[in-house]
């Protein structure tokens, strides 16, 4: 099952950066803030493999760790995922998140509003190691008349620039989720292309759900049945992605600012309306996405959805046709990242074209 909106973790946007749409004291003291929360998590880390030999570590906590170990040899020994530091040390953090992401538009616009970075590209966000300061800056940037929200994050990652440690706002997940964002994760540090958030999110997560099917069947587990989830789960994203493009269209005509923030409004009640009439009819009353859509929707709040998702069914069948050989499929995918981005987004929409769940609005590709 997807979390709404699936936002596990934040790409670490490294030291003494200078962001777009900062100024420049801001930029200082965002660049020391992150500075500081990456360096707590460095110095707080403790080795699992110490942690589970010691017979003074909580029975459950020993337990979880232990498997997460052996999902992260796996990872490096069946999935050929990096072999090194990462997700072999712990960090008890004391609070339900890591950091907390602000995700930014334009009153009316469905873009988001990016910050970029060396190494890391532009982003759709920025991320806090702390709740405060990521209301803060949510407060500025609404105060100037965009919309923005906060979310928070249970899983970190720095790209495979330091060794990231698990933590425990990972441990709210079951074993299944927890091993799935490893390799998620681990994904990242095997490849990774700037400015281009949905095929790095969607090759992640390819190789977290087949990663996943890959270690269950090793250890003789049945597949997981998720298939009415996940029907539900791509329902609900589709009626999202389908208001965003709505909204789309609407900023697009010539109305003048009261117009268009009465005929925004309209929208956000047909999309809850539409919401209600699939809840109930192809979903039987499931009321699992109510706290969503109950709560104040705005362009920032749709902004996550699609990401992870968009070209899963493409990644699906390249790793089909690289024989389900993890080595070929990297390669494949290496060389894919390669090509410029419209190109790279027509091939992998033509790579999806036979899998009906395939998500996003596909490019504009010559015949």
């Amino acid at each position: 099952m997807i979390e709404m909106p699936r936002l596990s973790s934040m790409r670490w946007l490294g030291f003494a950066l200078a962001t777009l749409g900062l100024d420049a004291c801001s930029s200082l003291r965002y660049t020391a803030h992150v500075a500081h929360g990456q360096a707590m998590l460095l110095v707080h880390r403790q080795s699992v493999a110490r942690m589970v030999a010691d017979p003074r570590t909580d029975a459950s906590l020993r337990a979880r760790l232990s498997e997460a170990q052996a999902a992260r040899r796996f990872a490096s020994d069946h999935l050929d995922l990096p072999r090194n530091r990462s997700y072999t040390s712990y960090v008890d953090l004391g609070r339900p998140f890591v950091t907390w992401n602000v995700f930014a538009t334009p009153e009316f616009s469905v873009e988001p509003v990016t910050h970029c970075f060396p190494f890391a590209g532009c982003v759709a966000y920025l991320g806090f190691f702390d709740s405060t300061h990521a209301l803060e800056a949510a407060k500025k940037l609404a105060d100037r008349g965009d919309d923005a929200q906060v979310e928070g994050a249970a899983a970190y990652s720095t790209l495979g620039w330091f060794a990231d440690p698990l933590l425990s706002s990972m441990l709210r997940w079951d074993d299944d989720e927890l091993d799935g964002v490893i390799f998620h994760e681990l994904a990242h540090q095997q490849l990774y292309v700037k400015d281009d958030t949905a095929f790095n999110e969607s090759f992640a997560s390819f190789v977290q759900e087949q990663g996943l099917r890959d270690w269950r069947a090793a250890r003789g587990l049945m597949p997981k049945d998720a298939a009415a989830e996940s029907v539900r789960d791509l329902g609900f994203q589709h009626l999202v992605l389908d208001l965003r493009e709505r909204l789309r269209a609407l900023y697009a005509k010539p109305l003048a600012a009261a117009e268009m923030r009465a005929a925004k409004e309209n929208e956000m009640a047909a999309f809850r309306q539409r919401y209600a009439s699939v809840r109930d009819s192809d979903w039987h009353g499931d009321v699992r996405y109510d706290h969503w859509v109950a709560a104040p929707i705005d362009n920032a709040r749709l902004l996550p959805f699609g990401l992870y998702e968009r070209w899963v069914a493409a990644f699906a069948a390249l790793f089909e046709q690289s024989g389900k050989a993890w080595p070929a499929f990297y390669l494949r995918v290496a060389n894919l990242a390669k090509t410029p981005k419209l190109q790279r987004d027509c091939e992998l929409t033509t790579l999806a074209a036979d899998h009906h769940d395939a998500i996003g609005i596909s490019p504009e590709c010559p015949k």
